[in-house]
């Protein structure tokens, strides 16, 4: 008895070898993701009115784990009984977000009109708040739901040799990790200029060395906002085209001579661009028969 509980012992800490350096691995692999899916939620937890900011990122942060809940069973099942299916869902995956970063480049040069955002200042009644609450909260936690799709496949991609067991403990210890560790990020990012205010209103005098930092935390928050959108798309490309690279066969090791993440930026926004001037033609196609 003694000999089978030292046993046990023994392959719990393989396991976790196991699961230690391929939560590595995975982590890096989703890294870019996670930027992105920082960068998103950034912009669609600001906004609101102060007051209902951390609230409100409390909702969406729960409505994270719950897809999460839902997609983890959805991937161990596919990894299990379909793995090649993980396959085709990794490069669909990989268009999405190819033309995600493509179509982001092409409205900072093509911008369109932008849709009204929740003022501060507006004087709104609670039921108008509350609704425009919803309607933004329904539209984050429907672009977290298709990113941690993305998180969730990529993660299982990088351990699809592994035994089922650590499988199963690396993808859900990513997921979790990047709901806890995007949305803490997030809640840090969206209150840096209440903080700043407070600052700024902490006493009296004029030009003192609260105020700076208080001016600063404020002016910098929409900087903060623009600059993980742009690693955010950075981020996309860099992704998209590893997957494409490392996936299929024709693309292994393109230019040898070129350091790969160059490649893999290149290809993904190759590929991005394709995808976008196809669903636009798809799009217009759509709009002419309607008329």
């Amino acid at each position: 008895m003694a000999s089978g509980f030292f046993a046990l012992l023994d392959d719990i800490a393989a396991l976790m070898d196991d699961v230690s350096v391929m939560s590595k691995v995975a982590g890096k692999k989703t890294a870019g993701l996670l930027g992105d899916d920082l960068a998103v939620n950034a912009e669609k937890a600001s906004g609101f009115v102060s007051s209902r900011e951390l609230p409100v990122l409390w909702k969406i942060t729960k409505g994270s784990l719950l897809n999460k809940l839902i997609i983890l069973p959805l991937g161990f099942l596919l990894s299990a009984f379909l793995p090649s299916v993980i396959h085709i869902i990794l490069l669909i995956g990989g268009l999405y977000l190819a033309y995600e970063g493509a179509e982001k480049i092409y409205e900072f040069f093509f911008p369109h009109k932008e849709h009204k955002k929740i003022d501060r200042t507006e004087k709104l009644s609670k039921e108008e708040i509350l609704a425009r609450e919803k309607e933004k909260v329904k539209s984050a936690i429907l672009t977290d739901f298709i990113l941690s799709v993305e998180i969730v496949i990529v993660a299982l991609g990088t351990v699809e040799e592994a035994e089922l067991p650590t499988k199963i403990i690396v993808v859900s210890l990513i997921a979790i990790l990047a709901t806890v560790g995007v949305y803490g990020i997030v809640a840090l990012i969206v209150r840096m200029d209440d903080f700043g205010r407070k600052l700024i209103d902490l006493n009296t005098e004029d030009d003192s060395f609260s105020d700076k930092v208080g001016k600063f935390l404020v002016s910098a928050l929409p900087k903060v906002i623009k600059g993980l959108s742009v690693l955010g798309t950075i981020a996309l490309m860099l992704v998209s085209g590893g997957i494409f690279v490392h996936n299929l066969e024709f693309l292994h090791g393109i230019f040898p001579k070129i350091p790969s993440f160059i490649t893999e930026f290149f290809v993904g926004l190759i590929v991005g661009f394709i995808v976008l001037l196809v669903v636009k033609g798809i799009s217009r196609i759509i709009k002419s028969l309607k008329k």
